[in-house]
């Protein structure tokens, strides 16, 4: 079988789509081992949870940045809660995993150096979830279920990350 070069475009698409679907389902394989349920793995949810260190994350500095604006808020493991506002439940497709997975095989998967690939990854990664923060924030302060029945705040999130991952990755592969 011929051997692909480092460079080819197929070889790109096959190490990015391979990348992509290991890291998506990875995630959702587990978020299921850490959901109380039948794939139930305490030891994971305990010690190793990094779906639930991250929704904690997101809050924290969400609700930080929401008191910091004058609003009084508070916060549990999975929750959003404005004073006068209403609650934002913050649930595993509100955490941008879905997202990152792609961003993350995407510039694995891309022939470059290690240093400015890594760089750019842990960067871009961070970026990630500061626009997810500033969503957050946003739909504490702004937005209400009884008034926007229609708008679908994790679509436009969806549609407006994608864009800016997109045009960053353009200027990012058109660097060298």
């Amino acid at each position: 079988m011929k051997r692909l070069h480092r460079e080819s475009p197929l070889r790109f698409l096959l190490v990015f789509l391979g990348l992509f679907l290991i890291f998506y389902y990875f995630n959702i394989f587990y978020f299921s081992i850490t959901s109380r349920g039948s794939h139930y793995v305490p030891f994971f949810d305990e010690y190793l949870n990094y779906i639930r260190w991250l929704r904690n994350v997101l809050l924290t500095v969400s609700k930080s940045i929401v008191n910091i604006l004058g609003f009084t808020c508070i916060s549990n493991d999975h929750q959003l809660l404005v004073a006068g506002h209403g609650i934002i439940d913050v649930v595993y497709s509100c955490l941008g995993l879905g997202v990152m997975s792609f961003f993350t095989a995407f510039v694995i998967a891309y022939p470059k150096k290690f240093k400015p690939k890594f760089i750019f990854l842990i960067t871009g990664l961070v970026c990630i979830q500061i626009l997810n923060v500033l969503r957050f924030v946003l739909l504490a302060v702004l937005w209400d279920k009884k008034t926007n029945l229609i708008l679908d705040h994790h679509t436009i999130f969806n549609i407006v990350i994608y864009i800016i991952i997109t045009i960053t990755l353009y200027f990012w592969v058109k660097q060298d």
